[in-house]
């Protein structure tokens, strides 16, 4: 294997396939009716330690979507960090689904918000009253764009600033599992017992077909959403499929299995990179992402040895690159990397 571009071009767990064939056989209740989709609560709820709301959607850009046009209203400012998901790569579909809410990407290092830099953004956002849009919500990325791990206390204190503004918490957790495989607490440490008021909880980077959920831990804002959700066409009629991914997935511990071999994996590459002469790692290698500077030499003769991966100039300047690992990615794939990263040149 020599494609490190993304996790999202991993194949599916044979786990979820099967519970997938499972979910095959005779008749089901459309719409969520269905036994495996009325059951998510009760998983959920189990996993989270305490009752929650679960909306399965089949993509990440409708969770978040979704889940920040239920935060934020028409005049609302989301604020994020510079790089998010939500700005930079969901084709502004959260402008739309808020209904005209504005995202404001902040500065920090390691994709990281920090809470000086809300506060201040927050107090400075609507100087001149009705004429100026208005705080509306805030949005982390966990783990981050930049493959860091925020703590279960940055997020509370980002939590903190944002309730005291009056502005409720939005998590995109596409690559949740990895930052609980890096921090070693649990679900309910990283989100609502920090203050996140909805999440995004990714499945399909980790072992998926195409499943995600919108998990609420308030009330008021799941409310609506099982009307967002039909109104942006994700109420699937034959749900039960969506259903079983995630089912199969929070069962038996296999996202935290999956997330641990693609951390793990990660970890054996960023450690290695960085005996490489003339390379370096750019930031701490924390869930299954690494992020590193090559040779431009070193970069050519991995792309013409067939390795794929992506450039990632923009964000960190020439010769950085990004290589994502998966519950798949092999020991030997990393090694192969490895070698071929420190032949001489």
């Amino acid at each position: 294997m020599k494609d490190f571009r993304s996790d999202n071009t991993a194949p599916v767990s044979p786990e979820i396939l099967a519970a997938l064939a499972a979910a095959n056989g005779g008749t089901a209740t459309a719409y969520g009716d269905d036994d495996v989709s009325q059951g998510l609560q009760a998983k959920f709820a189990a996993l989270f330690e305490r009752e929650v709301t679960v909306h399965p959607v089949a993509t990440g850009t409708a969770a978040n979507a979704l889940s920040l046009a239920a935060i934020t209203p028409p005049w609302g400012v989301i604020f994020a960090h510079e790089h998010a998901h939500i700005r930079v790569d969901e084709c502004g579909a959260p402008e739309f689904f808020t209904g005209g809410g504005r995202i404001t990407g902040l500065p920090g290092s390691g994709g990281k918000l920090t809470p000086d830099l809300l506060h201040e953004a927050i107090a400075a956002c609507a100087p001149h009253g009705a004429h100026n849009m208005q705080p509306g919500s805030v949005s982390l990325s966990q783990s981050t764009e930049a493959g860091c791990v925020y703590s279960a206390d940055e997020v509370h204190a980002l939590c903190e600033i944002a309730h005291r503004a009056g502005l409720k918490v939005h998590m995109d957790g596409a690559r949740i599992a990895n930052a609980v495989a890096g921090t070693n607490r649990s679900l309910a440490d990283l989100t609502w017992r920090a203050g996140v008021d909805v999440l995004s909880f990714g499945a399909t980077k980790n072992g998926a077909m195409a499943a995600e959920a919108i998990v609420c831990f308030d009330a008021a804002v799941a409310a609506t959403l099982d009307f967002r959700r039909k109104r942006a066409g994700h109420l699937f009629s034959k749900m039960r499929f969506v259903s079983a991914q995630l089912d199969a997935y929070v069962s038996d511990g296999l996202w935290l299995r999956n997330a641990r071999a693609a951390n793990a994996a990660a970890a054996r590459l960023g450690a290695g990179i960085g005996k490489i002469a003339g390379a370096a790692l750019l930031v701490p290698v924390q869930a299954n992402e690494v992020f590193a500077r090559l040779p431009e030499a070193t970069i050519a003769r991995l792309l013409e040895l067939g390795f794929r991966f992506h450039r990632w100039d923009q964000a960190f300047g020439p010769g950085a690159v990004r290589l994502v690992t998966g519950f798949h990615t092999a020991q030997t794939d990393v090694d192969s990397f490895l070698h071929a990263a420190a032949a001489p040149r």
